[in-house]
């Protein structure tokens, strides 16, 4: 009866926190702030708080919690949408860490950041020189935003005065040796022309075929099974 109990609690807590963050919104996790942290920590504690409870009562008391907290948290967010006063002040707002190549020492100590670090997060966007660095803006999720200096740009097909080819998103066409019938009617396409692709391309069975992918800019890509 106790691991009826359980399963029926995760599954209950389950569903009401997918419930939950769908209605307050999909986020990726660089995009996370440390409110939006807090709020998804709670909701975890609030299905953890109750699991090992024997009580069937206890459903109801973890699923008026999730309620309550999930309409606070909705009732913030669109108090922050539309409150410019507030909004900083519970989510946070971007600061400048370079402006105009001038490292911006207080807002650096503000963020509690050491230039080592400063150092490494630019690193990871690829910039290896501070020497190349126009402006840095620390978001509210932590990440970093950055300009670099003209010189230290790629160049650009408008910069080159060039011509910039052709682009298409390519769409899946066999996942796993079957065809992805979504993909091919995406792109317009059927089982009969991909077989016929697939032969043009020297493979005779659709189930040699691991993956595939189809743009009209690019062609194929094909990954055959090993």
């Amino acid at each position: 009866m106790m691991y009826f109990m359980i399963a029926v609690k995760l599954v209950i807590g389950l569903a009401a926190l997918i419930i939950v963050t769908r209605l307050l919104g999909k986020k990726e996790m660089s995009q996370v702030t440390p409110f939006d942290f807090v709020y998804a920590v709670v909701l975890g504690g609030l299905v953890e708080e109750n699991l090992f409870k024997k009580s069937f009562s206890t459903i109801w008391e973890m699923l008026f919690g999730i309620g309550v907290w999930g309409l606070l948290i909705f009732v913030v967010e669109k108090t922050t949408q539309k409150s410019d006063k507030l909004r900083p002040i519970l989510k946070g707002q971007a600061e400048s860490l370079v402006k105009n190549g001038d490292i911006q020492i207080k807002n650096l100590n503000n963020a509690e950041l050491e230039m080592e670090q400063l150092k490494s997060l630019l690193r990871l966007k690829g910039v290896f020189s501070m020497n190349d660095v126009k402006d840095v803006i620390l978001e509210t999720s932590g990440n970093i935003s950055v300009l670099l200096k003209p010189q230290a740009q790629p160049p650009t097909y408008a910069g080159l005065d060039v011509h910039a080819p052709r682009t298409e998103i390519a769409e899946t066409v066999v996942d796993e040796g079957k065809p992805v019938l979504k993909g091919l009617r995406n792109i317009g396409k059927d089982e009969k022309w991909l077989n016929q692709k697939l032969t043009e391309e020297g493979i005779q069975k659709l189930d040699e075929v691991y993956f595939a992918e189809w743009s009209e800019s690019d062609g194929f890509f094909i990954q055959q099974k090993s």
